[in-house]
């Protein structure tokens, strides 16, 4: 049976150190796929033309293309070239939700992510998105600090 775990990048040495944590335990199981994704933070509540619309989409299309270029097909690649199992998947979204939900389509059973720094004594713990994801993930959250 393929034990699946999702691991959540964001472009930051802290999305790095989950991707090396992932993959040392990934090298302790027999046949462990690393699904690695990367969300785009963007909230559909906006209220726009018609032609804001356009313009959206194709910069939410191009911030696919840049994000999936620049960060998870190198991850994926490097993985793949290692002798892992890996997918890569970069879509927008609430981060929490987001990696919650490809954790779920995808029969994962753990995430892992990065504990990021930002300003506040919440955020300084967690980061507000891996906030959120720890308290309401459908399944074991590991944040790697």
């Amino acid at each position: 049976m393929t034990v699946r775990i999702t691991v959540g990048l964001d472009g930051t040495d802290t999305g790095d150190r989950a991707l090396s944590f992932a993959r040392e335990l990934a090298s302790r199981m027999d046949d462990c796929e690393l699904i690695v994704a990367f969300v785009i933070e963007w909230s559909p509540f906006t209220f726009q033309t018609a032609e804001e619309n356009e313009k959206r989409h194709k910069r939410r299309e191009e911030e696919i293309a840049t994000a999936k270029s620049r960060v998870v097909d190198p991850a994926v690649n490097s993985l793949k070239e290692a002798g892992f199992k890996a997918l890569g998947i970069v879509q927008h979204g609430d981060v929490a939700e987001t990696l919650d939900r490809i954790t779920v389509e995808h029969g994962a059973s753990q995430i892992i992510v990065g504990r990021v720094s930002n300003d506040g004594f919440t955020k300084r713990l967690f980061g507000s998105s891996t906030q959120n994801l720890v308290m309401h993930a459908s399944v074991p959250v590991t944040v790697v600090g």
